[in-house]
């Protein structure tokens, strides 16, 4: 179980829940293979089991997305998920004014608003996936199952 010392919101989130992670504190910096991938060689995991949190809009509604550092958000996929005629990314400060996060520390846990949340199928692949911890240099270890509960989380193809 983490802890809550100087804890994020997506950290605070995780306990007030109950939900078993581990934070990780990473010690690699991005250079052009930008801050997902970074954390994975960080980690010494494979970037598949590393994902990114994503924001999107289907037909005008705020979604996340997550899907793995070593793809990219399919975002027919996801509007067909959505149910959606159509998918767009949204604008990088606009994530970041609706989540409270900064890009590149965008966290599914403890956003500003609850927002609907889309997972990868691929993470049931791990035991445990890495997300963001709602910091740049920060990740949080976990089942993917607990994020699906914890967001309540749909799931299906969504990786490009």
């Amino acid at each position: 179980m983490g802890t809550t010392k100087g804890a994020t919101p997506a950290i605070v989130a995780l306990a007030a829940q109950g939900i078993a992670h581990t934070v990780h504190h990473l010690t690699a910096h991005p250079g052009e293979e930008g801050f997902g991938k970074a954390a994975a060689r960080s980690l010494g995991v494979e970037e598949r089991q590393v994902f990114k949190t994503l924001l999107a809009r289907a037909d005008g509604t705020p979604v996340v997305g997550i899907v793995p550092v070593s793809g990219t958000l399919a975002l027919k996929a996801l509007a067909q998920v959505m149910s959606a005629k159509r998918c767009e990314m949204m604008e990088p400060r606009d994530a970041e004014r609706l989540t409270g996060y900064v890009v590149g520390g965008i966290s599914p846990f403890g956003q500003r608003q609850r927002l609907v949340t889309v997972l990868d199928e691929s993470a049931f692949e791990f035991s445990t996936i890495f997300v963001s911890g709602g910091r740049r240099d920060l990740d949080i270890e976990l089942a993917p199952q607990d994020l699906v509960t914890v967001c309540d989380a749909r799931v299906g193809a969504i990786s490009g």
